[in-house]
């Protein structure tokens, strides 16, 4: 099995906010993957002492901790669980009822010798390689589906949208949130390859439209998590010296993290 990981901070200066993990039982059957992206609050104000990295790594360990111990509940049940896990461990003193507190988007996959299980929740993507090379990217698009101009206010999302029925949904205090995530299995066989990407990494397909999900894919397989991440970072660079063509308003480099997995 080849199993690779890299996840790089969008600023150097900054805690990379990104949570990425994979966990292989002993026996060497099956295995788990978890990528999570924290979501920054404006000017630190999410009413939490914690910082977004304890968040994720938080609920990121719970994700594959449950996720590789309890094979008798779905992946919407471990959110749930780990969502309420984290929560407990914080709201003694913390206001999780803060519109920004502490959350992230989700990319979970479990495997076995049969199936292969995945959830996703919000703009993270998973992509199923097909043994054809046809690929599948398993994505919520919640965001893309918002009316424009609809994030340009950060108070405005908050209040109507984040969270929100008819909005977008991250995983923060609230375990009900599992029911809103992307979820499925597929049958083992039919996957070659599979591989989780934040957004700051996907930006090379999303935003950049350097190729599309397949071709993701072959870079991956070629280079690894971490020539793509270097593909991205070279277009961010290029973008901004340009005047910001794609880029626009959006951050010049943002956290970015890839999992790639070949069985």
């Amino acid at each position: 099995m080849r199993l690779e990981l890299a996840t790089v901070p969008g600023d150097p200066e900054r805690p990379n906010e990104d949570w990425a993990s994979a966990a292989l039982p002993a026996s060497g059957q099956g295995g788990v993957l978890v990528a999570l992206d924290g979501v920054t609050p404006p000017r630190g104000d999410d009413g939490c002492v914690h910082s977004v990295p304890w968040f994720t790594a938080r609920l990121g360990g719970a994700l594959v901790e449950l996720s590789g111990s309890r094979r008798d509940m779905d992946l919407a049940e471990i959110l749930s669980s780990s969502i309420l896990r984290t929560a407990d461990a914080h709201r003694a003193t913390c206001d999780l009822s803060h519109a920004r507190t502490p959350q992230a988007t989700v990319a979970l996959a479990r495997w076995s010798e049969r199936a292969i299980e995945y959830l996703v929740l919000s703009d993270a993507a998973l992509l199923l390689e097909a043994p054809d090379g046809t690929v599948r990217a398993v994505v919520d698009d919640r965001l893309d589906r918002l009316p424009p101009g609809s994030l340009s206010s950060v108070a405005d999302v908050d209040a109507r949208l984040r969270n929100k029925e008819g909005g977008f949904f991250t995983a923060a205090a609230d375990p009900s949130v599992s029911s809103r995530a992307v979820t499925g299995s597929v049958p083992a066989a039919e996957v070659r390859s599979l591989a989780a990407l934040t957004d700051g990494a996907g930006r090379w397909t999303e935003l950049f439209r350097e190729g599309d999900w397949a071709a993701t894919v072959e870079l991956l397989r070629e280079e690894g998590p971490r020539g793509l991440i270097r593909r991205v970072r070279e277009l961010e660079a290029a973008d901004a010296a340009a005047g910001r063509v794609r880029l626009r308003r959006s951050k010049t480099h943002d956290d970015a993290t890839a999992v790639f997995m070949e069985p």
